[in-house]
């Protein structure tokens, strides 16, 4: 077991970053998502999101797990963590960009926290095991 605060760290965040993706599935699909100004289609849009953010969940515990228990693969599964995070930020910085989701009547507060969070851990796991 690794002894390096830093892995301890990155580890604790890809955890918090697991956890998170669950709660808010767990709490979106518990949401009516009736808000007059969403835009059409947002249900069945994010709806499509639920399977890789559960992927991404699973490949952030086993990074983290094999990154504390030293062994390789964790810092090759955190870059792949890297990407997918990388690339679900982008696309939701996009969406919600396009669509005016960022504005503070429309969530923007939660979906600008949600977008930097993604990204910015991306870039953690990135400038950590690249």
């Amino acid at each position: 077991m690794t002894r390096d605060v830093a892995t301890w760290v990155v580890a604790g965040l890809e955890l918090v970053a697991a956890a998170a993706i669950a709660a808010f599935w767990l709490t979106w699909r518990r949401e009516p998502h009736d808000e007059p100004w969403l835009p059409a289609g947002y249900v069945e849009h994010e709806e499509v999101f639920i399977a890789p953010d559960s992927a991404l969940a699973l490949v952030l515990v086993a990074s983290a797990v094999l990154l504390v228990l030293e062994v390789p693969l964790g810092r090759s599964l955190a870059l792949v963590a890297a990407g997918m995070l990388a690339f679900l930020g982008i696309i939701d910085l996009a969406y919600f960009a396009r669509h005016g989701m960022f504005a503070r009547e429309r969530g923007g507060v939660l979906n600008a926290g949600i977008v930097a969070g993604v990204l910015l851990l991306a870039a953690i796991l990135i400038v950590r095991f690249a």
